[in-house]
């Protein structure tokens, strides 16, 4: 007998609209492109270019955020029962995709650029990195409050807070070899910019990729979860158990459990799934649960790889 708690169209799985964020900071990050493209070219600057072909990443990166939060708000249907709620993961995923690619590339032309440091023009690398910098700040203001929201919020965030550091990295080398002289402050702050990318990004490739795995959740302690179900009166065994990632904060968790034959006899189960559910919601924010109950006699028609 199978029980599910409230299946498709029993909850709203409409999550919050952050497209008008999305838009506002896209419309930023192109203008501040256009500025570094042009500041590149004219000042010769690595570093000013290493955060032009950031901000190109982004100005991509952004356009699938906005698209993947549009789909999201999709209605399920039958075909698509969670709706595009998962658009949000391949967004992330996307978007961390193409910054370990730029983040890279950044690395290696600051390597070589250490060994043949070209000429730079400072004034303009300081003049076009104020406008990134600036730029990065109004967009980190739209985006800060719904940054955790979930992965595409989140990928986004995380683009506009390197962009900001590069335009930082960019002014501090343009000071210094005003200063100084140094030619190869230009290239160690793109190896810094490109520093900055890398780990953040595999780190969010990472969180992507476990949602399409459908790994546990890291908030959900899954042993736990089986104590908490074993834990209810006239229960054997669980089994089947899995809790896996749809879309950010949306966990949903499937399980068989094996219960005394007479609790179907006598009607137990539907007071049974109401208390197990109510504990999965409580204490796990397991909201969306798919319970089938069984009795020990089922476990002969189990096929051998069920756990």
């Amino acid at each position: 007998m199978a029980a599910d708690e409230k299946g498709h169209g029993g909850h709203s799985h409409t999550p919050p609209d952050h497209r008008g964020r999305l838009a506002a900071v896209l419309a930023i990050t192109s203008v501040v492109l256009v500025a570094e493209v042009v500041g590149a070219v004219l000042s010769g600057s690595l570093a000013l270019f290493a955060d032009a072909g950031h901000m190109l990443s982004d100005v991509a990166g952004l356009s699938l955020a906005w698209f993947a939060a549009t789909l999201s708000r999709r209605a399920p249907t039958d075909q698509r029962t969670w709706g595009y709620r998962r658009a949000e993961v391949l967004a992330a995923a996307g978007q961390a995709a193409v910054l370990l690619a730029v983040g890279g590339f950044i690395l290696v032309e600051g390597i070589r650029r250490l060994f043949e440091p070209p000429e730079v023009t400072t004034g303009l690398m300081v003049v076009f990195g104020v406008i990134g910098l600036l730029g990065n700040v109004a967009s980190m203001a739209v985006l800060a409050s719904a940054r955790n929201s979930n992965l595409n919020l989140r990928a986004a965030f995380l683009e506009v807070v390197n962009d900001a550091l590069g335009s930082v990295a960019v002014i501090v080398a343009a000071v210094v070899i005003a200063l100084t002289g140094w030619l190869r402050a230009d290239a160690l702050a793109s190896i810094l910019i490109g520093s900055l990318i890398v780990p953040r990004t595999i780190k969010l490739l990472r969180e992507s990729i476990d949602v399409l795995m459908e790994a546990t959740p890291k908030q959900i302690d899954l042993a736990a979860v089986r104590a908490r179900l074993l834990a209810t009166p006239h229960v054997h065994d669980v089994h089947e158990l899995h809790v896996s990632q749809v879309a950010t904060g949306l966990p949903v968790l499937t399980a068989h459990v094996v219960v005394d034959e007479s609790c179907f006899a006598a009607g137990d189960l539907p007071r049974m799934l109401d208390q197990m559910q109510g504990r999965l919601a409580r204490d796990f924010s397991l909201q969306h649960s798919t319970i089938q109950f069984e009795t020990v006699a089922h476990a002969e028609h189990e096929r051998p790889e069920h756990d």
